[in-house]
């Protein structure tokens, strides 16, 4: 959607190590960037970074709401949602949405998608991490401006980075002919790479030092991204990510305690399918496996 870049500049913390009491399960790194030269800037990708889940569906959900999209449309994207809180982002899937939202928004007006704020507002706000905005609070009292930074539309971006008070939103922007949208994109896809574009015009613009900034993201597809800066930090990082995290010593916050349980459950449902498949001897050693262990001598679990 469309928009334009938000202004901001600052210093990296000194000392700081922040790493809020409460932000969740970290390794590696401190939090600080220390003894660089100029202004760093923190970058905080939206979707499982600053809040559980994707912004997307709650669009989707005030777009159904008024019309603009049908039931099977929803149902589509709660699917897409709750698969990505699961797995986290593809390239394939992240291209398939934006082709959506660009076919979904042509000859929409601009006025008409404005007025979805509240209800897109109203799902997103209770779902942001406590832990990931006293980050970003700290980056600013610190000096350093924050921005979001994420694949989601211009309009989201901004409308988030005014009411969390951060100093500017940077989506992916859609143009605007006579006041509608034409469906067609009206600058680089803000994903992979397109991230670091974005982040260079900022530098660029303001002044900002990208080895002296910090970046926070939870896919791998934001790895350009991570690397573009001197810290970087993965939220609740997919397979990829965290093996990488784990391998450059980056540090790493858990917050999505949905997500995990989830995962759980889907392994428990796999045992159950394989016991349900194997012979008897072996259904019994593969349930037993989905069972806890207990102690020999009082039954209870170790």
């Amino acid at each position: 959607m469309a928009g334009a870049l938000s202004n901001g500049s600052g210093h990296a913390p000194e000392d700081s190590g922040h790493t809020p009491d409460g932000s969740g399960h970290a390794s590696g790194e401190s939090g600080h960037v220390s003894e660089r030269s100029g202004r760093g800037a923190a970058f905080f990708d939206l979707d499982k970074t600053l809040m559980a889940g994707s912004s997307g569906i709650f669009f989707a959900r005030a777009a159904y709401e008024s019309g603009m999209i049908s039931r099977r449309r929803l149902a589509r994207d709660a699917y897409e949602n709750f698969r990505f809180r699961l797995l986290g982002s593809t390239d394939d899937r992240a291209d398939d949405v934006r082709k959506r939202v660009g076919e979904m928004i042509a000859g929409v007006r601009v006025r008409d998608l404005e007025r979805l704020s509240p209800r897109v507002l109203a799902g997103v706000l209770p779902r942001l991490y406590p832990e990931m905005l006293e980050r970003a609070y700290a980056h600013q009292d610190a000096g350093m401006p924050v921005y979001i930074l994420t694949a989601a539309s211009q309009e989201m971006a901004d409308l988030l980075a005014r009411v969390l008070a951060f100093d500017g939103g940077i989506g992916s922007r859609s143009e605007v002919i006579d006041g509608r949208y034409t469906g067609r994109p009206a600058g680089p896809f803000n994903y992979r790479e397109g991230k670091v574009l974005a982040m260079q015009e900022v530098a660029g613009r303001d002044g900002v030092d990208l080895d002296a900034s910090c970046a926070y993201s939870d896919s791998e597809s934001d790895l350009p991204m991570l690397r573009a800066v001197g810290h970087a930090v993965v939220v609740n990082p997919d397979m990829a990510l965290r093996r990488i995290a784990l391998q450059e010593g980056w540090e790493i916050l858990e917050l999505d305690q949905l997500a995990r349980r989830l995962k759980l459950l889907a392994v428990g449902g796999a045992v159950v399918a394989v016991a349900a498949l194997a012979p008897a001897p072996a259904r019994e050693r593969v349930r037993g496996l989905a069972r806890p262990r207990r102690s020999a001598d009082n039954g209870r679990e170790p």
